[in-house]
């Protein structure tokens, strides 16, 4: 049975970019550019309503990126930046913080350590939840964020090598760009990490099960040459259980210029951010290193997210 929001309409939520279907993204996507190219069109397309900002663990592109989108769209925000300022310091659960919070807010963006806890939110929730990342799980808006700058900057999103690098064992950001790009033929996929670090088995398991052509290697040199886009990640600390682990494997890769050089002239360097040492900053004047222009597509589009999930994506510019 269709859930009905309190605004009357369909709820919907974004838990992971599967969540939409390949022809719902094309006009997420659509809608972005129109939004790029037209802001004024929108500017007061969320007057009067509220984002509410739930994140239980510290972001600033995440939740920097989701207030600027909703601000642009004449919208306003309420919400806290951490745990500790919120009632789940007092033991209050996910399930009835978002009952509180669907009370004041139109649409509620929550990030958690806790993978599965904006999927709890969602299922007691009377306002469209986006999943702004769970633990080691999903970042579905940084997987739209990144799509939107290949589709952007390629012109489509199939007919790839896409080589990602470094912490592809907790990444999430790596896990949930590899599930949404499998619905786009003719990719290849080279996963670049030490032993420790390897993309998890399950996620091997469905690109063989698809037949869809990866490998699995230790040097970034070896891989450059044939490689279209670059996703680049920072070995996360916090996901780390001992820090001798942490120091030994963070400086396992770094890409500096004369690596860049191995790297075809058309090769875009993608990075979800923030970066730490993995991207020397003698990269950032290289043209093919995007990954400042992708924090950018992450407010056009999460921009388009919050239109189409209150309903209010009907009206772009002609």
């Amino acid at each position: 049975m269709e859930k009905i929001g309190k605004n009357g309409k369909p709820l919907r939520h974004m838990m992971t970019p599967l969540d939409f279907s390949s022809e719902e993204l094309e006009r997420l996507f659509d809608l972005a550019s129109d939004i790029k190219e037209h802001p004024d069109t929108y500017k007061d397309a969320c007057n009067r309503m509220k984002l509410a900002t739930c994140f239980y663990e510290p972001s600033t592109r995440t939740r920097l990126s989701f207030e600027t989108a909703m601000l642009n769209l004449g919208g306003q925000i309420i919400g806290f930046s951490d745990a500790n300022s919120s009632s789940a310091s007092k033991g209050e659960s996910v399930s009835d913080t978002i009952r509180v919070i669907s009370c004041f807010a139109d649409i509620c963006a929550m990030r958690h350590p806790k993978e599965g806890a904006p999927m709890v939110a969602a299922a007691h929730s009377r306002i469209p939840v986006i999943n702004a990342g769970d633990g080691g799980h999903q970042h579905p808006t940084q997987t739209l964020t990144d799509m939107m700058t290949i589709r952007a900057l390629k012109g489509s999103l199939n007919g790839y090598t896409i080589g990602l690098c470094g912490d592809l064992k907790f990444g999430r950001t790596v896990h949930s760009l590899v599930n949404a790009m499998l619905r786009y033929p003719d990719n290849k996929y080279v996963f670049i990490s030490p032993e420790e670090l390897r993309i998890p088995s399950y996620l091997k398991e469905k690109l063989t099960d698809m037949n869809i052509d990866f490998k699995e290697v230790e040097r970034l040199e070896d891989s450059l040459p044939e490689l279209d886009l670059l996703y680049m990640t920072r070995v996360q600390r916090e996901r780390f259980f001992n820090e001798e682990d942490y120091v030994r494997l963070k400086d396992f890769y770094v890409l500096n210029k004369a690596k860049m050089e191995l790297a075809p002239k058309d090769m875009l360097v993608l990075h979800p951010l923030p970066r730490v040492n993995e991207i020397s900053v003698e990269v950032d004047d290289d043209p093919r290193a995007v990954y400042f222009d992708q924090v950018q597509y992450g407010v056009y589009v999460r921009m388009a997210l919050i239109l189409t999930l209150l309903g209010l994506d009907g009206g772009a510019h002609a």
